[in-house]
């Protein structure tokens, strides 16, 4: 589904440099308390998602803002980019597993970012749900240059420490992504799980292990 996956892809490798990441069996353990051992395994995603996902990147801070249509949906469109995440954090992954490099049909994504303060990582959530919660469609301009695709949100659920939302991709065959935040002391993560289908389960599943994982 490849003109899906460059509307996904263009919220996480903007600015950005990416890396192919070893296998789990090949990585030495991350150290604990870190944002890298927070987030989950390939083998740990593809078990929550029901398919095996074993193309993985990461990238250690968060993308440039995406151009929006309207632009006040800047937030909605890149919700892992700095339009969410634009200073104070300390330490940020953004991990993407897919079943496929080059044309996936399921991805997952899991985003963490760690702030000096409670304080802070309460206001990155504030905006993101203010962002969220201000914007029911808009066109996205691919990093690229490339085609711009147009999405269309809605808030699923929203507590003081959590947001649930869908996007879905307009003219793409059912091309949703589901997606949770939440806020946990001075922490902030999301996870986003895409695919022709029901993304919820899996993405809250996630969302618990990795909020469980946050020290």
């Amino acid at each position: 589904m490849i003109v899906p996956l460059a509307g996904f892809l263009a919220v996480l490798i903007a600015g950005l440099a990416w890396w192919q990441w070893p296998s789990d069996a090949d990585s030495v353990g991350p150290v604990a308390g870190t944002v890298q051992a927070a987030v989950l395994s390939s083998k740990e995603v593809s078990a929550a998602v029901g398919e095996t996902l074993n193309s993985e990147t990461r990238a250690s801070r968060p993308a440039n803002l995406l151009q929006a249509d309207p632009p006040e949906c800047s937030v909605a469109v890149g919700p892992a980019t700095m339009a969410v995440y634009e200073g104070g954090w300390t330490a940020f992954l953004t991990v993407v597993h897919q079943d496929s490099a080059a044309a996936p049909e399921h991805t997952a994504t899991q985003t963490v970012g760690r702030y000096a303060t409670a304080d802070q990582a309460r206001s990155a959530l504030e905006n993101l749900s203010e962002g969220i919660n201000a914007c029911k469609s808009a066109v996205r301009a691919a990093s690229d240059g490339g085609t711009t695709t147009k999405w269309t949100y809605r808030v699923e659920g929203s507590t003081a420490d959590t947001l649930q939302w869908t996007a879905t991709q307009d003219q793409a065959g059912g091309w949703s992504c589901y997606r949770e935040a939440r806020l946990k002391s001075s922490t902030l993560l999301q996870v986003a799980v895409c695919e022709v289908g029901d993304g919820r389960t899996a993405a809250h599943s996630i969302a618990d292990r990795i909020a469980g994982r946050v020290q």
